[in-house]
């Protein structure tokens, strides 16, 4: 009998020691993650990429399971659930996609390249082709249009019926819309778009990612001619798959831009496992039980709320959902963070840092007075996970020893006034950034001078603890936030820096 070893031309016997066999043991479920020193997290925050989307719903489980055990060729895999989901949704046909950032590049590419591979080999650079303009109404700028910009197109913003008329021409490959209230309140809303758009044979791409799946689809029924959804959202399909519905010769030709096929759309790969679990979660979405769903959030957020009831200074509300995305009732948790001593960062902080570990989102609400809070959002829990999310904010919001550093102020040490240049040492690299800083008291306000971006700043000093942070929103298409924290000494500041969900650095700022 042959060994592998001897199979792979080596000399050496495959032998494996038991302590090696138990660590190379298949993982359970309860110890996956904890395996490899990663702590798992309730989740009653929503369905967020980086908390890790949604739970797989078992049917999808299975059959990407079952899809596994077998191989097909994948062009005819794509055809046959577009046209699947074809009949599922009403749309003209259907896609599979890596995410929903991925239907919106192929999407995008569909409408420059059509399925021309002459064309689509060439993305990004754009030169010489027919169309390469894409318009976008200033309501729907975000963070995650940089899927259409990566394509190499040029983005025409527009705010006004009279710019979009203008900005409408042979070069506009497609309008983007961000599905929402604020389009849907916009005086460019969908229905509008088309009005322009439609008769001069120029496709609308709606980017619905965390709205609910609606059959007939209504944004297709208004005059989009696509329209883009997360699959690992309230789909509850693979975290790593999407949707693209709508026009059939323009999903057909985003396939072309797809994985197995060469080009730039190749690392945005779906298995078929991935294809399978997204149908089937779609399928499913037809058979479910939406209302019934809904009743048991609400039960659960319910419970957290009469768990609360008896804690003095603390009010909780429930809100209903307004339009299509993240459709969910949520629980709205309130307090004086001056009576309590903390505030809601910090107990979201404090939740997420010690176990069991709870995700929630901190709040800010206006006064008089202005309060501070947690909120819970339900349709990504667990059964059970309400009491969990109940017993803990409980102990927290009743606890005499949580402090929150940042409410006790004391004089500050120095003035921070005036220029300084911040060196930020990243995981890999370093840049030189320019803060101009004006202080009153403990409070800061001024710039903050980035590589390309300046950026407004706010911020405090306690003592010689500096806290300082600086945001770039989503409505420019890209999102950048930094929080400096650390202490002054004499002319020279240093500390982390927090990039949000560019992770971590080092900073030492000197005054210049």
């Amino acid at each position: 009998m042959l060994s592998l070893a001897t199979l792979a031309g080596t000399e050496t016997p495959l032998v494996v020691a038991s302590a090696e066999a138990a660590q190379n043991a298949p993982r359970t479920t309860a110890d996956v993650y904890r395996s490899i020193g990663v702590k798992p997290v309730v989740n009653g925050r929503g369905t967020f990429t980086i908390i890790s989307g949604s739970l797989m719903l078992p049917e999808v489980r299975a059959a990407m399971d079952a899809a596994a055990r077998q191989y097909v060729h994948l062009d005819e895999l794509a055809e046959s659930i577009g046209a699947r989901l074809a009949t599922l949704t009403g749309a003209e046909w259907g896609l599979v996609t890596a995410g929903c950032s991925a239907a919106l590049t192929h999407a995008t590419a569909a409408c420059v390249a059509g399925g021309n591979p002459d064309l689509h080999i060439r993305i990004p650079q754009l030169s010489g082709f027919a169309k390469d303009e894409v318009i976008i109404p200033k309501h729907s700028r975000n963070v995650y249009d940089s899927a259409v910009r990566v394509v190499g197109t040029r983005v025409i913003e527009v705010s006004t019926l009279e710019e979009l008329e203008g900005a409408l021409g042979p070069r506009t490959a497609m309008i983007y819309l961000l599905a929402g209230q604020s389009a849907d309140q916009s005086a460019l809303n969908l229905k509008v778009l088309a009005q322009v758009a439609n008769p001069e044979g120029v496709p609308i791409l709606v980017d619905a990612a965390a709205e609910i799946l609606t059959i007939p689809n209504v944004h297709l029924q208004n005059g989009a001619a696509l329209v883009a959804y997360s699959g690992g959202k309230c789909l509850r399909g693979p975290q790593t798959a999407g949707l693209l519905l709508g026009r059939k010769d323009l999903v057909r030709a985003a396939w072309v831009h797809s994985a197995p096929h060469h080009g730039p759309g190749r690392a945005m790969k779906v298995g078929k496992e991935e294809a399978i679990g997204m149908l089937t979660a779609v399928e499913m979405w037809v058979k479910r039980d939406h209302d019934a769903e809904w009743k048991q959030w609400t039960a659960w957020i319910d419970h957290i709320a009469r768990r609360l009831s008896t804690i003095d200074g603390v009010s909780t509300a429930v809100t209903q959902p307004g339009g299509l995305s993240n459709r969910t009732p949520s629980l709205r948790v309130w307090w004086d963070a001056a009576k309590l001593g903390f505030s809601g960062e910090t107990v979201a902080r404090t939740l997420f840092e010690t176990e069991p570990r709870i995700v929630l989102s901190p709040g800010r609400r206006a006064g008089p007075p202005v309060e501070t809070g947690v909120s819970v959002t339900p349709y990504m829990m667990s059964p059970g996970d309400e009491v969990t999310i109940a017993d803990r904010l409980h102990a927290l919001l009743t606890s005499r020893t949580l402090r929150d550093p940042v409410l006790e102020t004391v004089a500050p040490t120095a003035d921070l006034t005036g220029r300084w240049n911040v060196r930020i040492e990243y995981a890999a690299g370093a840049s030189t950034h320019v803060l101009h800083l004006r202080q009153a008291g403990n409070a800061i306000d001024g710039t903050h001078q980035g590589d390309f971006i300046t950026r407004d700043l706010t911020g405090t000093i306690s003592g010689s603890d500096v806290r300082l942070r600086s945001n770039y929103g989503g409505q420019n298409g890209d999102a950048l936030s930094f929080a400096f924290i650390g202490r002054v000494t004499g002319d020279e500041m240093a500390g982390d820096l927090d990039m949000g969900e560019y992770l971590g650095a080092r900073w030492k700022a000197t005054r210049s």
